[in-house]
Protein backbone atom coordinates (compact mmCIF):
# COMPACT_ATOMS: atom_id res chain seq x y z
CA UNK A 1 0.00 0.00 0.00
CA UNK A 2 2.66 2.25 0.82
CA UNK A 3 4.51 1.96 -2.41
CA UNK A 4 0.91 2.27 -4.20
CA UNK A 5 0.67 5.33 -2.66
CA UNK A 6 3.92 6.69 -3.36
CA UNK A 7 3.87 5.78 -6.99
CA UNK A 8 0.93 7.93 -7.06
CA UNK A 9 2.18 11.14 -5.05
CA UNK A 10 4.86 10.79 -7.86
CA UNK A 11 2.81 10.99 -10.32
CA UNK A 12 1.41 13.61 -8.93
CA UNK A 13 4.38 15.32 -8.08
CA UNK A 14 4.98 15.43 -12.01
CA UNK A 15 1.36 16.40 -13.01
CA UNK A 16 0.89 19.56 -10.51
CA UNK A 17 4.94 20.69 -11.18
CA UNK A 18 3.73 20.60 -14.92
CA UNK A 19 0.50 22.55 -14.03
CA UNK A 20 2.24 25.52 -12.32
CA UNK A 21 4.94 25.92 -14.67
CA UNK A 22 2.42 26.06 -17.49
CA UNK A 23 0.52 29.03 -15.21
CA UNK A 24 4.33 30.24 -14.32
CA UNK A 25 4.71 30.74 -18.21
CA UNK A 26 1.38 31.89 -19.25
CA UNK A 27 2.20 34.87 -16.26
CA UNK A 28 5.12 35.82 -17.73
CA UNK A 29 4.04 36.32 -20.64
CA UNK A 30 0.58 37.53 -19.82
CA UNK A 31 2.78 40.28 -17.54
CA UNK A 32 5.53 40.87 -20.32
CA UNK A 33 2.75 42.31 -22.62
CA UNK A 34 1.38 45.31 -20.31
CA UNK A 35 4.14 45.72 -17.78
CA UNK A 36 7.41 48.26 -19.02
CA UNK A 37 10.51 46.23 -18.86
CA UNK A 38 12.98 48.71 -17.24
CA UNK A 39 11.13 50.09 -14.74
CA UNK A 40 10.54 50.06 -10.84
CA UNK A 41 8.35 48.04 -8.63
CA UNK A 42 6.31 50.61 -8.10
CA UNK A 43 6.23 51.64 -11.90
CA UNK A 44 5.12 48.03 -12.64
CA UNK A 45 2.94 47.38 -9.97
CA UNK A 46 1.22 51.28 -11.17
CA UNK A 47 1.12 49.54 -14.59
CA UNK A 48 -1.19 46.30 -13.81
CA UNK A 49 -3.85 48.97 -11.76
CA UNK A 50 -4.14 50.69 -14.60
CA UNK A 51 -4.44 47.65 -17.18
CA UNK A 52 -7.35 46.32 -14.33
CA UNK A 53 -8.66 49.94 -14.81
CA UNK A 54 -8.39 50.45 -18.77
CA UNK A 55 -7.85 47.37 -20.01
CA UNK A 56 -9.97 45.44 -23.34
CA UNK A 57 -13.63 44.28 -22.65
CA UNK A 58 -13.75 41.62 -20.08
CA UNK A 59 -14.94 37.94 -20.84
CA UNK A 60 -18.17 37.13 -18.96
CA UNK A 61 -18.89 33.55 -17.75
CA UNK A 62 -22.48 32.78 -16.88
CA UNK A 63 -23.36 31.13 -14.60
CA UNK A 64 -19.97 32.77 -12.60
CA UNK A 65 -20.21 30.01 -10.35
CA UNK A 66 -18.01 28.41 -12.54
CA UNK A 67 -15.13 30.30 -12.29
CA UNK A 68 -12.80 29.82 -9.92
CA UNK A 69 -10.76 32.59 -8.00
CA UNK A 70 -7.35 30.47 -7.56
CA UNK A 71 -7.15 29.95 -11.24
CA UNK A 72 -4.97 33.22 -12.92
CA UNK A 73 -6.47 32.42 -16.51
CA UNK A 74 -10.17 32.94 -14.94
CA UNK A 75 -8.90 35.91 -12.38
CA UNK A 76 -7.08 37.66 -15.62
CA UNK A 77 -9.97 37.42 -17.93
CA UNK A 78 -13.17 38.00 -16.38
CA UNK A 79 -15.27 40.94 -15.24
CA UNK A 80 -16.74 39.03 -12.16
CA UNK A 81 -13.54 38.20 -10.82
CA UNK A 82 -11.89 41.55 -11.23
CA UNK A 83 -14.83 43.19 -9.56
CA UNK A 84 -14.44 40.99 -6.43
CA UNK A 85 -11.95 42.02 -3.82
CA UNK A 86 -10.19 38.67 -3.11
CA UNK A 87 -9.89 37.81 -6.92
CA UNK A 88 -9.24 40.84 -8.02
CA UNK A 89 -6.37 40.79 -5.19
CA UNK A 90 -5.01 37.53 -6.32
CA UNK A 91 -4.87 38.37 -10.39
CA UNK A 92 -2.85 41.75 -9.12
CA UNK A 93 -0.77 39.67 -6.86
CA UNK A 94 0.15 36.74 -9.41
CA UNK A 95 1.51 39.73 -12.07
CA UNK A 96 3.07 41.33 -10.01
CA UNK A 97 5.23 38.13 -9.14
CA UNK A 98 5.55 37.95 -12.31
CA UNK A 99 7.02 40.79 -12.91
CA UNK A 100 9.44 40.19 -10.10
CA UNK A 101 7.88 42.47 -7.68
CA UNK A 102 7.54 41.43 -4.73
CA UNK A 103 3.87 41.08 -2.71
CA UNK A 104 1.84 39.62 -0.52
CA UNK A 105 -2.01 39.84 0.38
CA UNK A 106 -3.57 41.29 3.70
CA UNK A 107 -6.89 40.68 5.25
CA UNK A 108 -8.75 43.02 6.75
CA UNK A 109 -10.69 41.71 9.55
CA UNK A 110 -13.84 42.39 11.87
CA UNK A 111 -13.93 42.62 15.34
CA UNK A 112 -14.99 39.04 14.94
CA UNK A 113 -12.14 38.25 12.86
CA UNK A 114 -14.15 37.77 9.76
CA UNK A 115 -12.54 38.73 6.36
CA UNK A 116 -14.37 42.19 5.28
CA UNK A 117 -11.83 43.17 2.68
CA UNK A 118 -8.42 42.08 0.75
CA UNK A 119 -6.14 43.98 -0.08
CA UNK A 120 -2.57 43.55 -1.45
CA UNK A 121 1.01 44.63 0.19
CA UNK A 122 4.06 45.53 -2.19
CA UNK A 123 7.30 45.86 -0.89
CA UNK A 124 8.64 49.29 -1.81
CA UNK A 125 12.06 51.26 -0.56
CA UNK A 126 12.22 49.01 2.26
CA UNK A 127 8.42 49.36 2.97
CA UNK A 128 5.51 47.11 3.06
CA UNK A 129 2.76 49.60 1.26
CA UNK A 130 -0.89 49.60 0.90
CA UNK A 131 -2.42 48.74 -3.10
CA UNK A 132 -5.65 48.12 -3.17
CA UNK A 133 -6.68 46.41 -6.67
CA UNK A 134 -10.38 46.44 -5.73
CA UNK A 135 -10.41 50.44 -6.20
CA UNK A 136 -6.75 49.93 -8.49
CA UNK A 137 -4.96 52.62 -6.44
CA UNK A 138 -2.04 53.15 -4.12
CA UNK A 139 -3.36 54.52 -0.72
CA UNK A 140 -1.43 57.41 -0.60
CA UNK A 141 -2.07 60.60 1.97
CA UNK A 142 -2.94 64.34 0.49
CA UNK A 143 1.35 64.86 -0.60
CA UNK A 144 1.25 61.68 -2.58
CA UNK A 145 3.58 59.59 -0.05
CA UNK A 146 2.68 55.49 -0.50
CA UNK A 147 0.93 54.33 3.35
CA UNK A 148 1.66 51.55 5.11
CA UNK A 149 -0.77 49.18 6.81
CA UNK A 150 0.54 51.07 9.97
CA UNK A 151 0.22 54.63 8.76
CA UNK A 152 -3.51 53.50 8.02
CA UNK A 153 -4.68 52.75 11.45
CA UNK A 154 -3.87 56.26 12.28
CA UNK A 155 -7.62 57.64 12.18
CA UNK A 156 -6.90 60.98 10.43
CA UNK A 157 -4.41 59.54 7.91
CA UNK A 158 -7.14 56.82 7.19
CA UNK A 159 -10.20 59.38 6.40
CA UNK A 160 -7.36 61.32 4.42
CA UNK A 161 -6.29 58.61 1.89
CA UNK A 162 -9.63 57.21 1.58
CA UNK A 163 -11.22 60.31 0.92
CA UNK A 164 -9.15 60.64 -2.21
CA UNK A 165 -11.00 57.42 -3.88
CA UNK A 166 -14.18 57.51 -5.35
CA UNK A 167 -16.77 55.48 -3.38
CA UNK A 168 -14.50 53.80 -1.20
CA UNK A 169 -16.42 52.47 1.57
CA UNK A 170 -15.28 53.49 5.44
CA UNK A 171 -15.65 50.08 7.22
CA UNK A 172 -13.32 48.94 4.90
CA UNK A 173 -10.37 50.13 7.91
CA UNK A 174 -6.89 48.78 8.95
CA UNK A 175 -7.75 48.16 13.01
CA UNK A 176 -7.21 44.62 12.36
CA UNK A 177 -5.54 42.08 9.89
CA UNK A 178 -4.12 38.92 8.78
CA UNK A 179 -2.65 37.68 6.42
CA UNK A 180 -3.78 34.07 7.08
CA UNK A 181 -7.16 34.08 8.29
CA UNK A 182 -7.17 30.20 10.12
CA UNK A 183 -10.49 30.63 11.61
CA UNK A 184 -12.06 29.78 8.10
CA UNK A 185 -11.20 26.38 8.80
CA UNK A 186 -13.44 23.79 10.04
CA UNK A 187 -13.99 24.15 13.67
CA UNK A 188 -12.36 27.46 13.92
CA UNK A 189 -9.46 26.45 12.80
CA UNK A 190 -9.37 24.32 16.04
CA UNK A 191 -7.85 27.18 17.49
CA UNK A 192 -4.44 27.18 15.84
CA UNK A 193 -3.75 30.58 15.58
CA UNK A 194 -4.17 31.19 19.43
CA UNK A 195 -1.55 28.17 19.73
CA UNK A 196 0.76 29.71 16.87
CA UNK A 197 0.84 32.79 18.48
CA UNK A 198 1.95 31.68 21.77
CA UNK A 199 4.83 29.84 20.18
CA UNK A 200 6.01 31.75 17.22
CA UNK A 201 4.53 34.97 17.41
CA UNK A 202 5.85 36.09 13.80
CA UNK A 203 4.33 32.99 12.20
CA UNK A 204 1.70 35.11 10.17
CA UNK A 205 4.63 37.58 9.16
CA UNK A 206 7.95 35.18 9.06
CA UNK A 207 6.06 32.76 5.75
CA UNK A 208 4.86 34.24 2.68
CA UNK A 209 1.69 32.76 2.80
CA UNK A 210 -0.05 34.55 -0.30
CA UNK A 211 1.10 32.19 -3.42
CA UNK A 212 -0.10 29.21 -1.93
CA UNK A 213 -3.28 30.70 -0.71
CA UNK A 214 -4.17 32.45 -4.03
CA UNK A 215 -2.76 29.57 -7.02
CA UNK A 216 -4.43 26.62 -6.90
CA UNK A 217 -1.29 25.21 -8.89
CA UNK A 218 0.64 25.99 -6.46
CA UNK A 219 -1.37 24.72 -3.85
CA UNK A 220 -1.67 21.31 -5.35
CA UNK A 221 1.85 21.14 -5.93
CA UNK A 222 2.94 22.04 -2.12
CA UNK A 223 0.94 19.09 -0.93
CA UNK A 224 2.14 16.48 -3.63
CA UNK A 225 5.51 17.52 -2.91
CA UNK A 226 4.95 17.03 0.82
CA UNK A 227 3.10 13.19 0.70
CA UNK A 228 5.63 12.48 -1.30
CA UNK A 229 8.40 13.41 1.21
CA UNK A 230 6.22 11.80 4.10
CA UNK A 231 5.65 8.44 1.81
CA UNK A 232 9.53 8.01 1.03
CA UNK A 233 10.37 8.77 4.88
CA UNK A 234 7.75 5.70 5.55
CA UNK A 235 8.84 3.60 3.26
CA UNK A 236 12.27 3.92 4.63
CA UNK A 237 10.71 3.72 8.43
CA UNK A 238 8.88 0.49 7.13
CA UNK A 239 11.79 -0.95 5.41
CA UNK A 240 13.84 -0.74 8.46
CA UNK A 241 11.09 -2.20 10.65
CA UNK A 242 10.93 -5.17 8.50
CA UNK A 243 14.40 -6.07 8.18
CA UNK A 244 15.46 -5.27 11.68
CA UNK A 245 12.54 -5.83 13.43
CA UNK A 246 9.96 -8.12 12.32
CA UNK A 247 12.86 -10.10 10.11
CA UNK A 248 9.58 -10.06 7.43
CA UNK A 249 10.81 -10.90 4.34
CA UNK A 250 10.68 -7.92 1.54
CA UNK A 251 10.41 -7.57 -2.18
CA UNK A 252 13.28 -5.80 -3.14
CA UNK A 253 11.85 -4.24 -6.56
CA UNK A 254 15.67 -3.07 -7.29
CA UNK A 255 17.12 -6.43 -6.94
CA UNK A 256 15.17 -7.89 -9.36
CA UNK A 257 14.89 -5.25 -11.73
CA UNK A 258 18.99 -5.96 -11.92
CA UNK A 259 18.79 -9.45 -11.80
CA UNK A 260 16.01 -9.54 -14.80
CA UNK A 261 18.34 -7.31 -16.48
CA UNK A 262 21.42 -9.08 -16.67
CA UNK A 263 19.46 -12.49 -17.38
CA UNK A 264 17.89 -10.56 -20.70
CA UNK A 265 20.96 -8.71 -21.71
CA UNK A 266 23.89 -11.87 -21.30
CA UNK A 267 24.44 -14.90 -23.20
CA UNK A 268 23.75 -17.92 -21.34
CA UNK A 269 27.06 -19.89 -20.91
CA UNK A 270 27.08 -22.89 -22.45
CA UNK A 271 29.20 -26.30 -21.44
Amino acid sequence: MCNLLLAAAILATFWTGVWEYSVRQYLKGFSDAIIPEATSPQEKAQAILTWMLNGPPRLEANPAVQLSPRDPEDTLNYRQLLEVCGSATNAFLNLTRSASVESRRLLLLTPQRTAKHVVAEVYIDGRWVIVDATYRTFMKDAHGNLLTRRDLQNPAIFREATGLIPRYIPDYSYESYAHVRLAALPLHGFHIRRVLDRVFPTWDEYVDWSLLLERRSFMYLFLSVNALIFLLLLRVFLAWLADNRLQVPRFHLRAKLSRATAAFFTSPEIK
